[in-house]
């Protein structure tokens, strides 16, 4: 299947004030990213997964290696725009990315500056607000939203500009528990609905089992990539690195660490329920 984006052997360090590189943050990291895929990387704060996803759009530079957007390299300037009308990015604070005091106004910013006729930003603006389910508060001003709905707002900004693949940069870290279950089912939906690649940074467990794929990342290398399942499955690897798993995967880890032999790949409230009445009876 064709890759949305593919990184080879990359590598990246920051600088300090005086300008002398730090310590690479990511060293030599390969990853392939598919055509219509739901992937989660996740990992704490500092092991790399934001620097990885500003690598997506161009945000940031490879300071070795490469990273191709569907075959255009991210350091040939020619390819700029071309790049982020293709992968589009949504980040933490989305009080920092509205712009206009009025919903649908904003979601016609980035189409505009992107020179799109009228009536098809028209379209477009009203096909991103229903797409998110904000189409009811295109006439709202944006600082009346609560947190879930700026930030679905702010996505359907992103979606306006048509792009191939979204990439969302802890979008729930902000958000209390109802914003973030809005925000997660919204890309979901973009995902499986409609065959948006997306791609969702985060250091929440749980928000990783929404995925087809998790990469957990450590120390600015991937230490674990698979299905949810196949992942969260390898506890003790995970807390190898730092990193705990689902609440139900934690449950029966512990119950296994008693004597009992329950699946760990039970994610859900419901398998988690099944796998336990199964095992008492």
């Amino acid at each position: 299947m064709e890759a949305v984006v593919k990184t080879s052997q990359l590598t990246y360090s920051y600088a300090d004030e005086e300008g002398k590189k730090l310590p690479p943050v990511l060293e030599g990291l390969d990853l392939s990213i598919e055509k219509g895929s739901f992937v989660a990387i996740l990992g704490h704060n500092g092991c790399g997964k934001s620097t990885l996803a500003k690598h997506f759009n161009a945000i940031l530079l490879p300071c070795g290696g490469s990273v191709c957007v569907f075959g255009m390299d991210t350091a040939d300037e020619s390819q700029l725009l071309a790049i982020r009308r293709t992968v589009g990015m949504v980040f933490q604070n989305p009080d920092n990315q509205i712009v206009s005091n009025v919903v649908e106004e904003d979601v016609a910013f980035a189409p505009e500056n992107l020179g799109v006729p009228s009536e098809e930003i028209r379209r477009r603006v009203d096909e991103a607000l229903k797409l998110v389910g904000m189409y009811d508060y295109r006439t709202h001003a944006p600082h009346l939203l609560s947190g879930g709905q700026k930030q679905r707002v702010a996505i359907a900004g992103v979606i306006a500009m048509r792009p191939d693949c979204i990439v969302l940069d802890e979008p729930t870290a902000m958000l209390d528990p109802q914003g973030r279950r809005e925000v997660l089912e919204t890309i979901s939906d973009l995902n499986r609905k409609y065959g948006m690649t997306v791609i969702l940074i985060t250091h929440h467990m749980q928000e990783a089992t929404y995925a087809d794929r998790v990469i957990a990342m450590a120390k600015g290398k991937i230490v674990l990539d698979g299905t949810p399942k196949q992942v969260f499955s390898q506890v003790e690897v995970l807390q190898s690195v730092g990193l705990t798993v689902p609440d139900t995967t934690q449950l029966l880890y512990s119950l296994n660490q008693e004597g009992y032999r329950l699946p760990l790949d039970a994610l859900s409230v419901e398998e988690c329920a099944q796998a336990l009445k199964k095992a008492l009876t």
